[in-house]
C-alpha cells in the first residue's frame, strides 16, 4: 500500500517537468560533466569547481544515466528525469523506512499513518521530484535513527540490545552514506539526539551496543577513498570551499539570499508538513505531558535539538528540517492511536484548514497560471474539485469518523492538488522554463554542434540543456562570440540589446534575428524577453 501511495503521490510531473533552476540544474549539470569527461572524482559546473557537497548524489545520478545510455536510451544526458531517479527511490525508501522505524514506537496501523503523513507532505513531494540530495539523505537519517531507537529502547522494554553486527552495520553504513551525500548534517542530527538522551539518562553506556570503535573504523573505510582522492586531486580546496565558504558561512550569515529570523521553520511548518501539521498542533500538549516516557523522549531528542540549531542558523531553506519530519509523524501517529489529541475547541477549529487550503491552493494555482501564460488549465480542474471535496469531508467528519480517517482524506486532498499542479499546470507553463525554448532553438539551428552565448539570462538549466560550453557573457562578449565563427547563436535579454546592437554595428557583424522568447524567470520573480541572434559568417 505504501509503495502504491508513494508512486501515486510522487510520479505525477516526475517525467514532464523540465529542469528546475537553480539547485536541480546545477546538480544535474555537474553529473553530466562527470559523464562527459569520465572524471568521477572532481565536481565542476562548467569551468568552475562545485565544492559544496560531497560526491554521493553525483555518483548515484551518473549510475542511472550511464545505465540508460548503455541500454540505448536516446538523449539520456539531457533527460532530466533520469537524474531524478535517485530522489524518487530515496523518497519511496524514506516512506517505507518511516513505517519500519515507527514500529519501535507504535502499532502497525499507526506506523502506516506516520508513513502516509510523509507521503502527504508538500515539501517531501517536492523533493521527491528534484535531482538533489534531500530525499536520498532522508533515507540515511531514518535508517540511522531507526537503529539508534532500537538500541536505546530495547533495554527499557526488558529486551537486551542485539549483540550481533547487523544493527551496528546498518547504523554506521547509513552514517557514511549521509556523510557522502551532505557532509556533517547527518552526524549533527544523530549526535545531538544521542547526546541529549545520554544527558537526560546521565549515562551513555547504551551507545556501546553500536560497537563504536569498529563501527567508526567501518565509516572511515567507506568515506575515506573519495575524500582522499579529492584531496590528492585538489589539495585542501574542496575542504576549504565546502567547510569554510559553504557550511560555516551559512552558520554565521545569510547565504545566497536564503535567510530568515529564528522561528521561520516553525511558521513554515504548517505548509511544509500539511495536512499532518494540523494534527501536530493538536498532539503537542499530550506529547509534552508524555515527554518523560522513553519513546516520546527519544523522538523529541531527534526533533528538538536539531530544530533549534536550524532555527538559529541565519541561512534558511525549507528542506533543511526535512530529516526531522519522521519524528514528528511518529509523535502525531502515537497521539492519534492513543486518542490523546487535544479537545480544546480553539485548537480543534484548526481542522477547517483541511478544507480552506485546497480551495486557496486551487485559486492560487489557476490564477497564477493565467497570469503567467493566459491559460485556465482546465484539465487540472477535476483534480482540484476532488481535492476540495476530500478536504470538506476531512473537516466535517473529523468528530464523527475520528482523526485517522479524517487525516487520510486530507492527505488525499493534498495528493490530488499535487497531481493537478505537477501533471497539468507546471509542465504546461512554457514561460516558466525559457531554457527549454532556447535549447530547442539551438537544436533547430540546422548545423552540427552549434554554439550558444547568453546575455542577461544565466540560469544553470540553460547549460544543462544547451551544452556545457554555453557561454555566459556581456553584450560585447556575445558580439565577439558570434564574430568568431558561423553557426553560433546569442540569446540576448532585451535590456542588454541596445549595447549588443551598438557593438555589432561597430565591428560590422553580420547576423540574422531569430525568434523572441517571452518568459517568466521565477528564480528572480520577473518577466524577461530574450531575442535570438545568429551569426552568418562573421565580419565582411
Amino acid at each position: 500500500m505504501l509503495l502504491i501511495a508513494s508512486l501515486i503521490a510522487f510520479l505525477p510531473g516526475f517525467f514532464q517537468i523540465p529542469p528546475v533552476d537553480r539547485d536541480e540544474a546545477r546538480f544535474a549539470q555537474a553529473t553530466k560533466q562527470m559523464i562527459e569527461t569520465g572524471d568521477y572524482v572532481d565536481i565542476r559546473f562548467q569551468n568552475n569547481v562545485r565544492y559544496k557537497k560531497p560526491i554521493g548524489i553525483y555518483w548515484l545520478q551518473a549510475t542511472v544515466v550511464k545505465t540508460a545510455e548503455t541500454l540505448g536510451f536516446p538523449h539520456a544526458r539531457t533527460t532530466i528525469w533520469l537524474y531524478r531517479v535517485p530522489s524518487l527511490f530515496g523518497a519511496i525508501g524514506a516512506v517505507l523506512l518511516t513505517y519500519t522505524c515507527a514500529l519501535a514506537f507504535v502499532s502497525r496501523q499507526a506506523a502506516m499513518l506516520a508513513a502516509l503523513m510523509m507521503v502527504g507532505s508538500p515539501l517531501f513531494g517536492f523533493e521527491a521530484r528534484l535531482a538533489t540530495t534531500d530525499a536520498v539523505l532522508l533515507v540515511a537519517v531514518i535508517a540511522a535513527m531507526g537503529v539508534l531507537a532500537r538500541v536505546y529502547l530495547s533495554p527499557r522494554d526488558g529486551i537486551s540490545a542485539q549483540s550481533g553486527l547487523a544493527l551496528p552495520a546498518v547504523f554506521w553504513t547509513a552514517l557514511a552514506m549521509g556523510v557522502e551525500l551532505k557532509g556533517p548534517v547527518i552526524v549533527m542530527i544523530v549526535a545531538l539526539a544521542a547526546a541529549t538522551l545520554s544527558i537526560i539518562d546521565r549515562s551513555a553506556r547504551w551507545l556501546t551496543a553500536l560497537r563504536p570503535f569498529p563501527g567508526f573504523a567501518w565509516l572511515i573505510v567507506l568515506v575515506f577513498p573519495w575524500f582522499a582522492a579529492i584531496y590528492w586531486r585538489t589539495g585542501s580546496a574542496f575542504f576549504v570551499e565546502s567547510i569554510n565558504h559553504d557550511m560555516l558561512a551559512k552558520v554565521v550569515t545569510r547565504k545566497e539570499s536564503h535567510g530568515g529570523p529564528p522561528g521561520l521553520y516553525t511558521v513554515l511548518f504548517f505548509a511544509t508538513f500539511f495536512p499532518a501539521s494540523v494534527l501536530a498542533v493538536l498532539a503537542a500538549p499530550s506529547v509534552w505531558v508524555a515527554r518523560h516516557k522513553p519513546t516520546t523522549c527519544f523522538l523529541l531528542a531527534w526533533l528538538l535539538p536539531s530544530w533549534i540549531v536550524f532555527e538559529l542558523i541565519p541561512t534558511k531553506l525549507p528542506n533543511y528540517v526535512l530529516p526531522l519530519f519522521p519524528a514528528i509523524a511518529i509523535l502525531v501517529a502515537g497521539a492519534v492511536e492513543s486518542k490523546v489529541l487535544s479537545h480544546r475547541p480553539w485548537l480543534k477549529r484548526g481542522v477547517i484548514w483541511w478544507f480552506v487550503v485546497p480551495i486557496t491552493a486551487t485559486i492560487a494555482l489557476i490564477a497564477g497560471a493565467f497570469a503567467i501564460d493566459r491559460h485556465l488549465m482546465l484539465p487540472a480542474w477535476p483534480f482540484f474539485a476532488a481535492a476540495i471535496v476530500c478536504g470538506l469531508m476531512a473537516w466535517k467528519c473529523y468528530n464523527n469518523d475520528g482523526a485517522a480517517t479524517a487525516l487520510m482524506r486530507a492527505i488525499a486532498a493534498v495528493i490530488l492538488i499535487m497531481i493537478g499542479a505537477s501533471s497539468y499546470i507546471v509542465p504546461a507553463l512554457g514561460p516558466l522554463f525559457p531554457s527549454v525554448a532556447l535549447a530547442r532553438v539551438l537544436q533547430e539551428a540546422g548545423c552540427q554542434s552549434p554554439g550558444a552565448a547568453s546575455v542577461g539570462y544565466e540560469e544553470p538549466s540553460l547549460v544543462f540543456l544547451a551544452g556545457t560550453h554555453t557561454l555566459f557573457t556581456d553584450a560585447s562578449g556575445a558580439v565577439d562570440f558570434l564574430h568568431e565563427a558561423d553557426c553560433r547563436l546569442a540569446f540576448i535579454d532585451v535590456l542588454q540589446e541596445p549595447a549588443f546592437l551598438l557593438r555589432a554595428k561597430a565591428i560590422r557583424l553580420r547576423y540574422d534575428r531569430g525568434p523572441r522568447i517571452e518568459a517568466f524567470n521565477f528564480t528572480k520573480g520577473q518577466r524577461i524577453t530574450i531575442d535570438v541572434f545568429r551569426s552568418v559568417g562573421g565580419a565582411p
